[in-house]
């Protein structure tokens, strides 16, 4: 079947949606529903190069995609009738049970919610997205396609935490990772734009958004990453704290006052730039930067702090690197970001092409110079295509036997 794959990203008060043609690789269409629950709902459509725009109140996640297919057909398509092959949708935890794309089942969303304790902000709001899209298509394959799943083969130092090995064993406490579906993506993107062997290469990737995550790839492996457990550990984030001493918590507890649900919001909610300076967005913070702010100033100086200490870590994990590469919102946009983060590492062999790393270009590039040992570059992520090419790979002439874990 070679119809194209309607792949969802339900978040708690949003959903992310893009048709695609998985060969080509192509958007047929895209949108994004926000505010659901809301009176002042809203939903941006993009459809064959023109964009529309809904507003007014979306009562919860299955009138935010009946309201969005119904932009589909006002633009000339019904998507009942398309042909659509599979609907991918993306999930952040797999826990320790899923690891590859699998096709939904009543069993499947079961195993999901269960591990809402491990993703609550998460994982819920994916069930419900899953629930409503089944509801519409209820005749096509739905597979889930997990973030943790890139991670699962990390060895076993990097993914063991040093507590009690049966309290860690009795709640499933190792870490996860998170972003994989994008670092796959991007790594296997990089030895194309190289021409080289995937299976040759140490990377570094990046993945810098308003949640950010490293990850260290020997042959395609992954040997390291920076989240954990949740997608709050390592890199500072927009609200996201990111490392810290796990005795705050404990000292916040008993010298604030304050509860696990209210340590939890501050650790995810208030804090990374935005708890160091009021804001999360990097070209605002940058504004706030060049006006004097010293707030932000400090705030993009930790941030970057973090970023070499990991960077300088996974050097020393693959022992050879032979590639950085920067993706994800931040990544792909901030050049100050590039060159801050790896600033004075000539000796190391990374060395930034001042006019590569601003040049004005969307495509996936080289920014080192041309004696770098170290090739650097920026790659813009896909997770929606890799969703879709493995969604694609359960409808009926795909390659993968349907309910595959």
């Amino acid at each position: 079947m070679n119809g194209p794959v309607l792949v969802i990203n339900s978040g708690s008060s949003s959903i992310k949606y893009q048709l695609i043609d998985p060969d080509g690789g192509e958007a047929i269409a895209s949108g994004l529903v926000e505010r659901i629950g809301e009176p002042d709902g809203v939903i941006g459509h993009r459809q064959g190069g023109i964009d529309s725009e809904h507003r007014g109140p979306i009562a919860d996640h299955a009138e935010g995609l009946r309201l969005a297919f119904a932009m589909f057909a006002e633009a000339g398509m019904d998507l009942t009738t398309a042909g659509i092959a599979a609907v991918g949708h993306r999930v952040v935890h797999g826990g320790e049970v899923f690891y590859r794309p699998t096709r939904i089942t009543a069993d499947v969303i079961a195993e999901i919610s269960r591990l809402s304790a491990l993703a609550p902000l998460h994982n819920p709001a994916n069930v419900v997205g899953i629930e409503s899209a089944m509801r519409v298509f209820p005749d096509v394959p739905h597979v889930a396609v997990f973030d943790t799943a890139f991670f699962h083969t990390l060895p076993a130092e990097a993914r063991t935490y040093a507590i009690d090995a049966q309290v860690a064993a009795a709640h499933g406490v190792r870490r996860y990772g998170f972003h994989g579906t994008s670092h796959e993506y991007v790594s296997g993107r990089v030895a194309e734009v190289l021409g080289r062997d995937n299976a040759e290469l140490n990377q570094i990737v990046l993945h810098l958004g308003n949640g950010a995550s490293a990850s260290a790839i020997a042959g395609g492996r992954a040997m390291d990453t920076s989240m954990g457990l949740t997608p709050l550990e390592g890199l500072v984030m927009g609200t996201r704290s990111g490392d810290i001493d796990p005795g705050i918590v404990m000292h916040l507890r008993r010298s604030a006052d304050l509860d696990v649900d209210a340590i939890d919001d501050l650790l995810n909610r208030g804090s990374g730039l935005k708890g160091l300076c009021g804001v999360n967005d990097f070209r605002e913070l940058r504004r706030l930067i060049a006006d004097g702010d010293e707030a932000a100033r400090l705030a993009y100086d930790v941030y970057i702090h973090r970023l070499r200490k990991y960077i300088g870590a996974y050097l020393v994990t693959l022992g050879r690197v032979d590639t950085i590469t920067f993706t994800a919102g931040v990544g792909e946009n901030a050049v100050e970001v590039r060159a801050d983060a790896l600033a004075g590492l000539e000796s190391l062999g990374i060395e930034i092409d001042l006019e590569r790393n601003v040049a004005k270009d969307r495509s996936a590039r080289v920014i080192s110079t041309d004696s770098s040992r170290v090739t650097v570059l920026v790659v813009p992520t896909n997770e929606e295509l890799a969703i879709a090419r493995a969604a694609r790979s359960f409808a009926p002439d795909g390659a993968v036997e349907q309910g595959q874990r």
